[in-house]
């Protein structure tokens, strides 16, 4: 279908700006900080707390209610060498709210000065701290996030409940259909996962060792359940649906949402689009069940 008239207004408004690709690491990741307000007005919390794990690795969680117990474990984007907990508050806030459960923000350590394998580190002892808490924990991510919620869902399968995988940065290969289809235009395109992909992994890295790209993984039997979700106008679209047919390959309970007209980072933007506010309420419904039962999934 068409863009989505709102995501087409968005692209044409942000069309001044220089090309993401041409910005220095320093202001990238001053851009995606700045990106935390089009997630619209943060929600009052009873509690927002900042933890402070060993080795430096600083965890926020949030909670909706003063006796929420199940924990969502929140990984941002940022192409593995920008995000951190100031640039995904407002939508970490949403989603406890909207789903009902705590919320950790993991702000793991970025690429270029900590190359792989240091985040996927930090996210899985961030993992670990959750699950020491004893109550059901998910994972969710967005673009290389989600690659990150994804080897954390492998690394504790039979332990981590779910999975939500928005939008996944699976493939360092770079090589699936939507990469030339929507390589530029459409918001981050192709050489800016390129670039993420180069400022990530370290030199002679192989780009298909599955601990960087999932997508490679040879055994994903016993993986939590899945909502894969995608964006029709995104160049990594391809790599995430077909991650989610290896899922469902291996018999693990998987939903997958293309949404129509959408293009990648649209879910961090619900102050600005419908169908974000669409999407969060799909994922916090699916969090609900997976994580406390308390209603059905509509999708």
């Amino acid at each position: 279908m068409p863009l989505d008239p709102e995501v087409a207004d968005l692209l044409e408004r942000q069309k001044h700006l220089p090309p993401r690709s041409s910005l220095t690491v320093s202001e990238t990741r001053a851009r995606v900080r700045q990106a935390n307000a089009m997630a619209g007005d943060p929600p009052p919390l009873p509690r927002v707390e900042d933890i402070q794990l060993p080795g430096n690795l600083a965890l926020r969680q949030y909670w909706p209610t003063a006796n929420a117990r199940p924990i969502a474990v929140y990984l941002h984007g940022g192409r593995f060498f920008s995000g951190d907990l100031a640039s995904h508050d407002t939508l970490c806030r949403l989603l406890a709210v909207a789903a009902g459960c705590r919320v950790v923000a993991v702000d793991y350590r970025l690429a270029p000065e900590h190359r792989f394998p240091a985040a996927v580190d930090d996210v899985c002892r961030a993992v670990e701290w959750a699950l020491g808490e004893d109550v059901p924990v998910g994972v969710i991510g967005d673009s290389a996030g989600a690659n990150l919620a994804a080897i954390a869902a492998l690394r504790q399968r039979g332990q981590v409940r779910c999975q939500v995988l928005i939008y996944p940065m699976i493939d360092a290969a770079c090589a699936s259909p939507s990469y030339a289809q929507y390589a530029e235009g459409y918001g981050p395109g192709a050489a800016d996962m390129e670039r993420g992909w180069r400022e990530y992994l370290p030199e002679g890295c192989d780009a298909r060792d599955s601990l960087a790209s999932p997508l490679y993984a040879s055994d994903l039997a016993g993986a939590p359940p899945a909502f894969v979700l995608t964006a029709e106008y995104d160049t990594l679209r391809d790599e995430g649906e077909a991650y989610a047919r290896k899922l469902i390959e291996a018999s693990v309970p998987v939903q997958v949402w293309r949404v129509p007209g959408a293009i990648h980072g649209f879910f961090a933007m619900p102050g600005e689009l419908a169908i974000a506010r669409q999407a969060l309420t799909e994922v916090a419904e699916f969090l609900r069940v997976r994580l406390t039962g308390d209603c059905v999934v509509s999708r």
